[in-house]
């Protein structure tokens, strides 16, 4: 049989969809009637939708629908921000914790800026180190508090061996 006469028997085949509503899958040609489950993977617990399109609730520990209004202080932002630095096993997970700890209005603490420098020393990602300093300057309003923190992180700074962007590259930090 020739290669055009394959291309003609294909394309007056009748159309099958691909995923049926039950979560079930034909894998045998129209002719049989025969229809074979799926693997595991394509099963979800007895429903073919069982993703939820509404917001899952909170609910404190006594049981009642929690506040989702609750504002975070600043002591709460630095230990949870300690405790996610501290569990830092990759550089994905260090990188996307200092987004996220630099995305709020504000400048994170000292003793976050710490777990950082630490997480970033654990995982052996010298670059990221070095650009928490320049998160630092980006976020403060001033140099004098970029100093101030200089002056804080200088003792962990001088340990871990990480300059600082203007130390590297002196003529482009003016």
């Amino acid at each position: 049989m020739s290669s055009s006469s394959i291309l003609r028997i294909a394309a007056r085949a009748q159309p099958s969809t691909f995923f049926r509503s039950n979560g079930i899958r034909s894998l045998t040609p129209r002719a049989s009637n025969a229809i074979y489950a799926a693997p595991a993977l394509f099963a979800t617990s007895g429903s073919a939708n069982s993703f939820s399109t509404s917001s899952a609730r909170r609910v404190d520990k006594d049981g009642e629908e929690a506040s989702t209004s609750h504002e975070e202080s600043f002591e709460e932002f630095t230990a949870r921000y300690e405790k996610e630095f501290d569990q830092v096993n990759d550089v994905f997970e260090l990188q996307r914790n200092l987004n996220n700890a630099f995305a709020y209005d504000l400048v994170p603490s000292p003793s976050v800026l710490t777990a950082a420098l630490k997480a970033a020393r654990r995982v052996n990602d010298y670059p990221t180190a070095v650009r928490i300093f320049e998160g630092i300057k980006a976020k403060v309003e001033n140099k004098g508090q970029y100093d101030q923190y200089l002056e804080e992180l200088k003792p962990l700074r001088e340990e871990l061996g990480v300059s600082l962007k203007e130390d590297l590259y002196p003529e482009e930090s003016k």
